[in-house]
């Protein structure tokens, strides 16, 4: 008989888990597959300079127990994302907390409760004090 192999990496391989960053830009892309999900961000520097983001997310398992609603993160939305950044200096990131125009928050990323939330009841990010 044969058993399922799974493997999957550690963020902290990939990302600088030290140091959160916030990218505010426009989404060019959102792929809701597995393992993980993927937003590409455009985002203007200072020069006016484009650089689109890659930010991995969740898996889809994840986003279904938090009763994630994926309707709400479209192309062409305008938003800001906080993320922890590629440690080999690529816009790439793991993402964490999508920030909307409104104010509203929600926990994209895939190391929170299931409910994405605090004890508090804002949006969790892993390592954070009250996150559970």
């Amino acid at each position: 008989m044969r058993s399922p192999i799974e493997a999957h990496h550690f963020t902290s391989a990939e990302f600088d888990v030290t140091k959160l960053i916030v990218l505010k830009g426009t989404v060019k892309k959102i792929e809701w597959i597995n393992p993980h999900a993927w937003l590409y961000l455009e985002v203007k520097d200072t020069t006016g300079k484009i650089t689109t983001w890659r930010i991995e997310g969740a898996s889809m398992h994840a986003y279904e127990l938090r009763d994630f609603p994926k309707k709400l993160v479209t192309v062409g939305l305008e938003l800001s994302i906080t993320a922890y950044p590629a440690k080999n200096g690529e816009p790439m990131a793991d993402g964490a907390t999508i920030t909307f125009k409104d104010g509203r928050r929600i926990f994209f990323g895939g190391s929170a409760p299931i409910d994405g939330r605090d004890d508090d009841g804002h949006p969790c990010i892993f390592g954070y004090p009250g996150c559970r």
